[in-house]
């Protein structure tokens, strides 16, 4: 499924699977964790996702940071892995993820382009600004917005609409890029023209909201929006 984006003004992108290798933290810290690495990366993320998802329907808001640490707590307990030290260092790399190796490149080619560039994230502004900095990035974005100003995460309708009170821009101009498929189908839903992502190969979640496309990586986003 492709088509051209055209007329778009703004690309606006999630930031933790997206722009950053959410297992980036587990892989530096492989040995340390031993034979159960891959399985506790994967429960984590599966686990952070939920959690936001239960806090909304609770209405129980609080910063990404606790709710990261708080799925970390619960995946390090399933796995059996008592050793605090390993929770602070799987935290403390959570502040400096590795940018997935097409993001710079891919980011220069759409600034260079004239498009407006931002963040769009369920992390709080300390968490995305430690990332966005550990690796590189600050220059590309003219925003990078979080879901602390409206107290709730996504999909809620409320978080897509700060696209448009931060940068002034028709949600019908803004390219929206995630990694979750859900997230590609709630922004969609909401207004905004949007790419899943799909670096996982994984298959549709058939919610509300139709993406526009579909992308293995972000490599392919310039030539889907015309970009030379």
């Amino acid at each position: 499924m492709s088509t051209t984006l055209s007329g778009t003004e703004m690309c606006v992108f999630d930031a933790y699977g997206t722009l950053f290798d959410f297992n980036s933290a587990v892989a530096r810290h492989r040995d340390a964790i031993g034979p159960k690495a891959d399985a506790l990366a994967e429960m984590w993320r599966s686990k952070q996702i939920q959690y936001t998802w239960l806090r909304n329907g609770m209405a129980a808001y609080t910063k990404f940071w606790q709710v990261t640490g708080e799925a970390l707590d619960h995946c390090l307990a399933a796995h059996g892995i008592a050793d605090p030290s390993v929770r602070d260092k799987l935290m403390n790399a959570y502040l400096s993820l590795d940018a997935f190796a097409e993001v710079p490149a891919m980011l220069d080619r759409l600034q260079k382009a004239g498009l407006r560039l931002a963040i769009l994230s369920n992390g709080n502004p300390e968490m995305l600004d430690a990332a966005v900095s550990a690796a590189g990035l600050a220059a590309r974005f003219e925003a990078v917005l979080s879901v602390e100003d409206v107290g709730v995460y996504k999909p809620d309708s409320r978080v897509y609409r700060l696209v448009e009170a931060r940068s002034g821009v028709k949600p019908a101009k803004v390219c929206f890029l995630s990694s979750n498929c859900w997230d590609a189908h709630g922004a969609a839903h909401f207004g905004f023209r949007t790419v899943w992502v799909n670096r996982a190969g994984a298959p549709d979640d058939n919610l509300p909201g139709k993406p526009v496309a579909q992308l293995r990586d972000l490599s392919e986003l310039p030539a889907l929006l015309g970009v030379a």
